[in-house]
């Protein structure tokens, strides 16, 4: 498959860019002329991942969240990597409603929020080491 386009940002682990990330992802991914209900599932889904890595890998400190974005034909793959804590079982970080801050508001559906809205997401994991989460969505050609 070619590769269309690609880019790599990397940014603090504050809460004011996970809008960013998501205005970045909507802007990259309107190249494939993706509909509003697409732009939107892509969007979420970004939103989630990056607000994991801002509360769990980076808790209590800042960290850099890495955002990659790529174009194979009419299918756009985003990496979200973190350099933190990483997860200890990603099986059971996968289930919904789990959740390691259960004392906050946590609803624990950040990942089952990601597998529903895109077309496929894989989640790698190292303790100590950090997180990379990575998902792509194929738009429908017009």
């Amino acid at each position: 498959m070619k590769v269309n386009n690609k880019i790599t940002l990397k940014f603090p682990s504050l809460s004011i860019n996970e809008s960013f990330a998501r205005s970045v992802v909507s802007c990259f991914a309107l190249q494939l002329n993706p509909s509003i209900s697409e732009i939107s599932d892509i969007k979420t889904a970004v939103s989630e991942a990056v607000t994991n890595a801002i509360v769990h890998a980076y808790a209590g400190r800042i960290g850099e969240i890495t955002l990659k974005m790529w174009i194979e034909d009419n299918v756009i793959h985003i990496n979200i990597c973190d350099d933190g804590i990483g997860i200890e079982n990603v099986e059971q970080a996968l289930e919904p409603f789990y959740t390691t801050r259960e004392d906050e508001e946590r609803s624990g559906m950040g990942f089952t929020i990601m597998k529903n809205f895109m077309d496929g997401v894989e989640v790698f994991s190292k303790i100590g080491v950090g997180t990379k989460i990575y998902m792509y969505k194929k738009i429908k050609v017009n």
